[in-house]
């Protein structure tokens, strides 16, 4: 098994606005050392090698992010041990804090790539009813390796 992870927010300002200027200036960059690190699989991304215009609703301000990673230790290491902390660190720069989960983890076959739609799911699933197994965020990251022996 894989790790699945999807991560959703809401731009303060339009994507061309120079206020957004810290964090799309820095979207190639940040993708890139994604693409680069220790057990990278995949990311959601158009033909333009970003996923800043992809939909996840009809409002344009949503942005979405989802990859899969081999493991929780790899996507552990890249969110706060390469230069994505420092993005992460300015966020509310650039986006306001979300009342609902907007982060969430789940278990995916090897190979497979999830969807949207898969994705929301899952998001909504842990909104509903917090971490479970089905679905979870860094809370649960200690119990990873006990669900992962489960699943693998």
């Amino acid at each position: 098994m894989h790790l699945a992870e999807l991560n959703i927010a809401r731009a303060l300002y339009e994507m061309d606005d120079p206020r957004m200027a810290g964090f799309t200036d820095n979207v190639d960059l940040i993708n890139g050392v994604a693409e680069r690190s220790k057990g990278f699989v995949w990311r959601l991304k158009d033909k333009s090698g970003s996923a800043t215009n992809i939909p996840w609703s009809d409002d344009p301000q949503m942005l979405v992010n989802m990859s899969v990673w081999e493991s929780p230790e790899d996507l552990e290491h890249y969110v706060w041990n390469t230069v994505h902390k420092k993005i992460y660190d300015k966020k509310e720069d650039w986006f306001p804090q979300m009342e609902m989960a907007h982060f969430v983890m789940w278990w995916v076959p090897k190979g497979h790539q999830p969807t949207l739609e898969e994705a929301r799911q899952k998001l909504e699933h842990l909104n509903e009813f917090g971490s479970t197994e089905e679905a979870f965020g860094w809370d649960k990251l200690t119990n990873l390796k006990t669900w992962m022996k489960k699943v693998c």
